[in-house]
């Protein structure tokens, strides 16, 4: 992780407590990061998986790998050393997400696994929830709507994740989604249990 270069600076505390917001949000802040090859399904996982979140009265947000590269990284390509630090930043930004109550969803391919074990160990026990979302190559070359794969394999996209470049699967995610098997509904409805089940959430049935 980068270091601080920075001098005479220091953390400045509110009066307002994490478990204060809890209270208020009524719901625990978490870090949901969901990992695997570009067409997997994260993305779309992601978008069902807030909407489901709101219309149940949960405060959540996503940070997804294309969006956040319009802006904040937009200054980062992909190599390994531009992937990593795109995972650093967007780590950070998820641990302040966290730390105020609100249900951080991360849909980035995040190919490295020192990565992503960096981004679960600046939160708190309990605050990362990794989720493997397994497709295989073929499957998600045939879900290929920008073309990326077929550029990557032409040779016209460099660094491409399963083509080019490497990608090192989760030895331990807290939760794998297969969604070659299952719909986009099921793998959100999965989530969810899941959520419900460890107490991040509440949802009152009617």
């Amino acid at each position: 992780m980068a270091k601080i270069k920075a001098t005479n600076i220091k953390w400045h505390h509110g009066k307002i407590t994490k478990e204060d917001r809890a209270k208020l949000l009524n719901q625990k802040g978490v870090t949901i990061w969901l990992t695997g090859f570009s067409g997997s399904g994260k993305s779309t996982i992601a978008v069902e998986l807030e909407h489901a979140l709101i219309e149940n009265k949960h405060q959540a947000y996503i940070l997804d790998g294309d969006n956040i590269r319009h802006g904040l990284n937009k200054n980062l390509g992909f190599s390994p050393e531009d992937r990593t630090e795109n995972i650093r930043r967007i780590g950070e930004v998820t641990k302040l997400f966290t730390e105020a109550n609100i249900i951080t969803i991360a849909a980035f391919v995040s190919p490295y696994r020192e990565d992503r074990d960096n981004v679960r160990k600046l939160l708190a026990h309990g605050e990362f929830i990794e989720i493997y979302v397994k497709c295989s190559l073929e499957v998600c070359e045939t879900r290929d709507t920008k073309g990326l794969y077929k550029e990557a394999r032409a040779g016209k996209v460099k660094d491409f994740t399963g083509i080019s470049a490497p990608y090192e699967e989760p030895l331990n995610p807290e939760i794998t989604i297969d969604t070659s098997i299952l719909s986009i509904e099921e793998s959100t409805r999965e989530i969810l249990n899941y959520l419900e089940a460890k107490g991040y959430v509440t949802f009152y049935k009617q």
